[in-house]
């Protein structure tokens, strides 16, 4: 029997602690398990992060083993190869499908009926990796997709203009990487489009401030990595807002990598696509009426991750 209160992180580096660290802050579980390789590695997080429950919320964080995430609700893998500097996220595709798929039969293993999360990277080409694996219905198996890229740029937009992050409504699409695209025709600052709203802050024509503020989106992973060698706290957050989405059935909408079965004319792949995210995971896709240009820009993406995907065994 499923535990809405518990969940799990397999995969304790970089990212997976700050996943942990920020479901503890959030008291979004009242029991979390942490999974890895290294045994002393997950011991030592799990004591770590709980030495602060004095400052936050109660709940149960401890170091575990597949027996143990049996019934959790919610099973976040970050478990992977790191990106190193100069790599793509799709060069890490070859050995992170393998430990995705090692994963995958671990859960399958226990038989656990829990929401899967995946943030290893490639993203969007380990959660069809994982859906294929597990055999699991498609809305319980979600990337995190571009909900960290859609929070980059709405914080980029946001400092363009001199306004409040949280009023800008933008979001990114497509792959979870350099094909990645900002669709600009839905953005909106409080409503009002953005190139009106850019007007009204002096701006005549907002067009390459927007070229620019999408490059520097998408190359956002390579410049942090470059000066520090990996990313963690922006998808750390990311995820967590993911799971707290599922836990409390809050019907959020999310670009998250989702399956597609004919939605945008695309199938048997996955790609992030703004879905609503509720207690049963993945609960709607939404067909939103794209510009020619970003439809174009979009089947280019689904086409760059088909191929990779026909290049690994599945």
């Amino acid at each position: 029997m499923i535990n809405i209160q518990k969940a799990a992180v397999i995969g304790c580096g970089f990212v997976g602690s700050t996943i942990a660290y920020t479901l503890m802050q959030k008291g979004t579980f009242s029991e979390l398990v942490l999974i890895d390789a290294d045994r002393a590695k997950e011991e030592g997080e799990a004591m770590d992060i709980s030495h602060g429950l004095p400052f936050a919320h109660a709940m149960d964080i401890s170091a575990g083993t597949y027996e143990d995430i049996a019934d959790a609700a919610v099973i976040i893998i970050t478990a992977g190869a790191n990106q190193k500097p100069g790599e793509t996220r799709l060069d890490l595709v070859q050995k992170n499908s393998r430990i995705m798929k090692s994963i995958i039969g671990e859960i399958k293993r226990v038989k656990c009926e829990g929401i899967l999360l995946i943030v290893s990277n490639p993203v969007d080409i380990l959660t069809e990796v994982a859906l294929r694996e597990s055999g699991f219905p498609k809305e319980r198996v979600i990337g995190s997709g571009t909900v960290l890229d859609t929070a980059r740029l709405k914080y980029l937009i946001s400092e363009k203009l001199d306004v409040d992050s949280r009023n800008v409504h933008a979001f990114i699409a497509g792959e979870h990487g350099d094909s990645e695209l900002a669709v600009w025709s839905c953005a909106n600052v409080y409503g009002i489009a953005i190139d009106d709203f850019a007007r009204m802050r002096g701006f005549s024509d907002f067009s390459t401030e927007k070229n620019e503020i999408y490059h520097a989106v998408r190359d956002s992973a390579y410049e942090i990595i470059e000066r520090k060698g990996a990313t963690y706290y922006g998808i750390g957050m990311a995820a967590a807002k993911i799971a707290e989405a599922i836990v409390r059935d809050s019907h959020t909408v999310a670009p998250v990598s989702v399956s597609l079965n004919g939605e945008y004319g695309l199938s048997g792949l996955c790609l992030s696509i703004p879905t609503v995210i509720g207690g049963q995971g993945a609960e709607q896709i939404l067909e939103i009426n794209l510009s020619d240009g970003e439809k174009e820009k979009l089947r280019k993406s689904a086409s760059e991750l088909k191929e990779v995907l026909s290049q690994i065994e599945l």
